[in-house]
């Protein structure tokens, strides 16, 4: 299963020009759209079409407003985890609530001019600067502006991902748009694996197979997980999961036995479950 070479995971993924690329197949999607179409139900089990569309435009005017603008209304100071994740549930069942409402040509041209103006703010940004969010499923307390692109960039990509796969329409995988997505959610590993403790030099490889896919190398210290930056001789499992199917595991869209059936896991099951358990998304 192994293969020598470069791994992924080790990198800044500099992304920016990518979010205006997903979000114009995101518009041409939605236009395309038939009207009862809005209506159908998506892998996200409370939300429809109508409401995956409306959850896009309302986090992309969020963005806009609280950290291009500085626009603090509603003062929220989430100290935990738990607090955080409470946060984002709550604004994105509000927001839901409200855009739902609007018509598809409505929503369509706000979404148009949103899309356009989220683009350039973050086209804008140096990567390297620290971000006004940080990245909270990797275990970030800070993050740099090039994480949390990137983490627009998988959000903006799985859940246009959703509405294709409950319309029938095409996929954007990709390996221009779709590697990067894999790229950045995986970088939640060493955080899912920071209880997990194993000799260091345990060595832990996944496998995404197909054009978007890569290998990704999770190796144990004294200090916690990180990735290297090639294949070592020694792993103490691999697992290999279909491209088709990874970003539905890493954002809840997936059922566990759905997954158990179409990934190959060598070695250490235990150390497997980590991937294949790891959620890469907020709420």
């Amino acid at each position: 299963m192994a293969e020598t070479g470069q791994t992924s995971g080790h990198e800044a993924i500099l992304c920016a020009p990518l979010l205006r690329k997903v979000d114009t197949e995101l518009l041409a999607l939605l236009r395309s759209l038939q009207p009862a179409e809005w209506d159908f139900q998506t892998v996200s089990p409370k939300w429809t079409v109508r409401d995956v569309a409306a959850h896009l435009l309302d986090t992309a005017l969020r963005k806009l407003s609280l950290v291009r603008d500085r626009c603090l209304v509603d003062a929220a100071n989430p100290k935990s985890a738990r607090e955080v994740i409470d946060l984002v549930n709550r604004l994105n069942r509000e927001g839901v609530t409200i855009y739902r409402r609007l018509s598809p040509a409505v929503l369509i041209d706000l979404m148009a001019i949103t899309c356009d103006q989220f683009a350039s703010f973050h086209e804008s940004l140096d990567p390297f600067s620290r971000a006004f969010f940080s990245v909270s499923w990797a275990g970030e307390t800070t993050s740099l502006n090039w994480f949390d692109t990137a983490r627009e960039l998988t959000e903006r990509w799985h859940h246009q991902q959703q509405i294709r796969l409950a319309t029938d329409r095409p996929g954007i995988m990709t390996p221009e748009l779709y590697h990067p997505v894999l790229d950045c959610f995986l970088r939640g590993l060493p955080y899912t694996y920071r209880h997990r403790k194993c000799p260091p030099g345990t060595n832990v490889l996944l496998d995404i197979r197909g054009d978007c896919g890569g290998t990704w190398v999770l190796s144990a210290h004294d200090e916690g997980w990180t990735f290297l930056q090639s294949v070592p001789t020694e792993l103490a499992c691999e697992v290999a999961i279909p491209q088709e199917i990874a970003w539905l595991i890493f954002t809840k869209g997936i059922a566990p036995s759905a997954v158990r059936e179409r990934v190959e896991v060598k070695g250490d099951s235990d150390l497997a479950a980590g991937i294949l358990s790891m959620t890469s998304i907020v709420g």
